[in-house]
């Protein structure tokens, strides 16, 4: 006869997890992002959530524009985190390309003073149709403003005013002598650190 073992207790590991709060950096007013799961802090650094711009001011006009933030420290239960960027979500970028205007997209690079780089995806709306030499124009226009701000800002400043269209509201002053826009837009940024 053989001899029967007793089953192995199993260990449940969703008794062993822990929420942690989240929270918004400085420049986004320390808001809480909300909670996540693990069962070691450790396990949180590196981790990307995702969240939009209405979740932490409240504005409603601002909820086609996502947030993402990266858990860099753990304190206690409250996990810290860094921008890490943003971009506009697809319906809206759809709903402004119309027919008869012209998309003029453009792609730089940018550091901030503390050493952060990042890229950043400028977006332009024409209220006709426009020659490429305007276009060329108005991509010179993008790259100037954006080489201004080059080394000038803290990452914090960078962030917000990317996110909050300061940086764009400067790009269609100063282009709009150029052609007549409808709309700019910073359409996406990436941290690449």
């Amino acid at each position: 006869m053989s001899e029967q073992k007793a089953p192995a207790k199993l260990k449940d590991k969703w008794r062993q997890k822990k929420w942690y709060v989240v929270i918004a950096p400085a420049a986004f007013g320390n808001v809480e992002l909300g909670k996540t799961l693990a069962d070691d802090p450790q396990k949180l650094i590196g981790r990307v959530l995702e969240t939009t711009l209405y979740n932490i001011t409240e504005d409603f006009s601002q909820l086609h524009i996502k947030l993402y933030f990266r858990i860099v420290k753990v304190e206690g239960d409250k996990a810290y985190t860094i921008f890490k960027g943003h971009d506009l979500a697809r319906d809206y970028l759809r709903s402004l390309v119309r027919r008869g205007s012209s998309r003029i997209d453009g792609i730089y690079p940018i550091t901030s003073k503390d050493g952060y780089r990042m890229r950043i995806g400028i977006l332009a709306i024409s209220t006709v149709r426009t020659k490429s030499s305007q276009k060329h124009a108005i991509r010179r226009i993008m790259e100037e403003t954006v080489r201004k701000k080059d080394g000038q800002l803290l990452y914090d400043e960078l962030a917000q005013q990317l996110v909050l269209g300061k940086i764009a509201s400067e790009i269609y002053n100063a282009a709009k002598s150029v052609y007549p826009l409808r709309k700019i837009e910073v359409r996406k940024s990436d941290s690449c650190r």
